[in-house]
């Protein structure tokens, strides 16, 4: 800052605050402010100045702190990425969830495939439920052992196919425990 030098009349017009009596001063036209309170005066007005340009400058930076606050909280981050280096993650997942993916789909079909059975197993009972509720009206001794025989098989095949069913779930389980 370049200091300007106060004009006559400014150095004039102040009244001192020392207690020495302005009325000595006041009609004195050729009175004259000592040059150390003069040179004071200058320097405190060079220090006003520079303290409003500071605060011009502080205040110009600093308008636009709010919306930049808000800005930089916002928890929305974007990278742009080539869409090579997408293909590239892309094929990467792939391989790395393609294998997860053909075992449960395996075990899927495994699964319907026991659920198939057990429809097939609970129709055949349901028939030969239907087939021991008929009234055995008008049969004869052959007949009646020939249903009884039929029933016994019936028994044997359902515990049977428990036994088969009971199997299947041991392979399974030990097919899961080798897997992992």
């Amino acid at each position: 800052m370049s200091r300007q030098p106060l004009s006559r009349a400014n150095v004039k017009a102040r009244e001192s605050v020392f207690a020495s009596g302005p009325e000595h001063y006041i009609g004195d036209a050729q009175a004259r402010c000592p040059p150390d309170l003069e040179e004071c005066v200058l320097a405190l007005e060079d220090c006003c100045e520079e303290l409003y340009e500071a605060q011009m400058l502080l205040r110009n930076g600093t308008r636009d702190l709010p919306r930049m606050t808000r800005l930089l909280e916002s928890d929305r981050v974007f990278l742009l990425v080539n869409e090579r280096t997408i293909k590239d993650y892309k094929l990467n997942l792939a391989e790395e969830v393609e294998p997860a993916i053909s075992e449960l789909i395996q075990r899927a079909e495994q699964g319907l495939t026991s659920l198939e059975k057990q429809q097939q197993l609970l129709e055949t009972k349901v028939e030969n439920s239907k087939l021991r509720t008929r009234p055995a009206v008008g049969t004869n001794a052959v007949q009646k052992l020939e249903n009884r025989r039929l029933q016994t098989l019936v028994k044997q095949r359902e515990k049977l196919e428990a036994e088969v069913q009971a199997l299947e779930r041991e392979v399974l389980e030990i097919d899961i425990k080798n897997r992992k």
